[in-house]
């Protein structure tokens, strides 16, 4: 069955740039629930620094279970997801990716960055009129967030090279969903092409 019919969205003039769970406990493969990711940082590394550059709004999340009520379903679905402690390495952002002052910090306990947390607030305060979102994993809490940010009626942007998965072809195919319904699946260069200059960011 073909796709539905859909129309491209264009970038506001103040996009936001979400980086979903960039953190230690996904971008380093000794992890459990890590994956070699070394050119998802280096795509998000690029669109870092031309968001910064512009003077756009930057918003990370992390996992973190603070208490043994938090997420308890979940939790005992996936027992990997017992390493996201506070304080712990496992939810620091990579380093190479390490938030400015002023970039806001969300912490999360399920997949969607927008379930239980501020970040729609956030969005509002900071005048945001667009999303592009990257991060880790594609088919869990980057989808989920898409899906969230469409619902929070923002035109949402996902970066192919800035995503990415454990499983390759769980990647593809929820790409190929979310291109398909919620978002415009292209590329870090392309985003970048398209962002504001500083004069219009503001």
């Amino acid at each position: 069955m073909a796709d539905l019919e859909r129309k491209s969205a264009e970038l506001g003039e103040r996009p936001a740039l979400l980086l979903v769970d960039m953190i230690n406990a996904f971008t380093d493969p000794a992890s459990p629930l890590g994956s070699d990711a070394d050119a998802v940082v280096a795509a998000n590394a690029r669109l870092l620094a031309a968001f910064r550059e512009r003077g756009l709004p930057v918003f990370y999340t992390t996992v973190v279970y603070r208490s043994d009520d938090q997420a308890t379903v979940f939790r005992r679905r996936l027992p990997a997801l017992e390493v996201l402690k506070p304080c712990s390495d496992a939810v620091r952002v990579d380093k190479r990716l390490a938030p400015r002052a002023g970039e806001g910090l969300i912490e999360k306990c399920h997949a969607s960055s927008f379930f239980g947390t501020d970040l729609a607030k956030r969005l509002q305060a900071a005048a945001v009129d667009s999303l592009v979102v990257t991060g880790l994993t594609t088919s869990g809490c980057v989808r989920a967030t898409v899906v969230d940010g469409l619902q929070h009626d923002y035109p949402v942007f996902v970066p192919a090279d800035a995503v990415g998965d454990r499983n390759a072809e769980a990647h593809a195919a929820n790409l190929h969903d979310m291109h398909a319904k919620y978002a415009d699946v292209v590329d870090s260069l392309t985003v970048i092409a398209a962002l504001p200059p500083r004069e219009a960011a503001g």
